[in-house]
């Protein structure tokens, strides 16, 4: 059962959600920025980030039923809609950008809404998946959205975009700061510290994945995955068994576990 719209409201304008929110907003700002004339979907719960795409052409938020939808933004027309998220109502190809957050870890059929956005993902478009952590203590909050549902480890969010038909080529974490009142002052301490030290105790991981990948030989003979990347791109292995391709880091801020 997915949470409330109510719910998430209100999580998000408390202090704990307020600092999710500003920690995340840093990781896709690094990813994509503006999103410069593009057209941009979020998939569940995604309107405390979407604002922040102010050069895109177009911006709409779908919001899976269980959960509820709400008029989005708060100023001038609605670009907010209740969906299905077994059959999202988009044309094939419609959208350069998609961020699927809250949406995967409640979702009925995980698989089936990752078809459903990568069929209307653009040929060379970008889609992120915002995820708990199955190894961070966000997971185990149940104070928090993020610790309801399944959550996820990296490997089983690339193994999702495969089954879509994409190719993971970035990823990152964030949240290492326990979801404790008294030491949220501390979360960029903790960001800092635990990308090195700690890369397990993160709350949340980002992947992203693209239908632009090739293959390209190393000189030791393996093959990597080269895709197109934005200067916020560093390279850095996906984890793969020893015959699949690798991806890259999203913002440079992710380590292999």
């Amino acid at each position: 059962m997915r949470r409330s719209i109510e719910e998430l409201r209100t999580f998000y304008g408390e202090p704990t959600g307020a600092l999710a929110r500003r920690l995340l907003a840093r990781r896709l700002e690094d990813a994509w920025g503006e999103a410069a004339n593009s057209d941009v979907l979020g998939i569940g719960y995604a309107t405390p980030w979407l604002e922040a795409f102010v050069g895109a052409r177009r911006v709409v938020a779908a919001m899976p039923g269980g959960q509820g939808v709400e008029p989005w933004p708060s100023v001038g027309k609605n670009r907010s809609l209740l969906v299905d998220d077994r059959r999202l109502p988009f044309a094939a190809g419609s959208f350069d950008r998609i961020l699927l957050i809250h949406a995967l870890e409640e979702a009925d059929d995980a698989q089936g809404l990752m078809n459903e956005a990568v069929r209307a993902l653009s040929p060379a478009g970008r889609i992120i998946l915002v995820a708990a952590a199955r190894g961070g203590m966000w997971a185990r909050a149940e104070a928090t959205p993020f610790g309801h549902g399944r959550p996820f480890t990296r490997r089983q969010l690339e193994r999702l975009v495969r089954g879509a038909g994409l190719e993971p080529t970035a990823w990152s974490q964030t949240l290492y700061v326990p979801p404790w009142g008294p030491l949220l002052p501390l979360a960029d301490g903790f960001e800092q510290i635990g990308k090195r030290v700690m890369p397990g105790a993160a709350g949340v991981i980002l992947l992203e994945a693209t239908r632009q990948a090739y293959a390209r030989i190393r000189p030791g003979g393996a093959v990597a995955t080269a895709p197109v990347l934005t200067p916020a791109m560093q390279p850095q292995p996906a984890s793969r068994s020893s015959r699949d391709q690798t991806g890259h880091d999203l913002a440079g801020s992710g380590k292999r576990p």
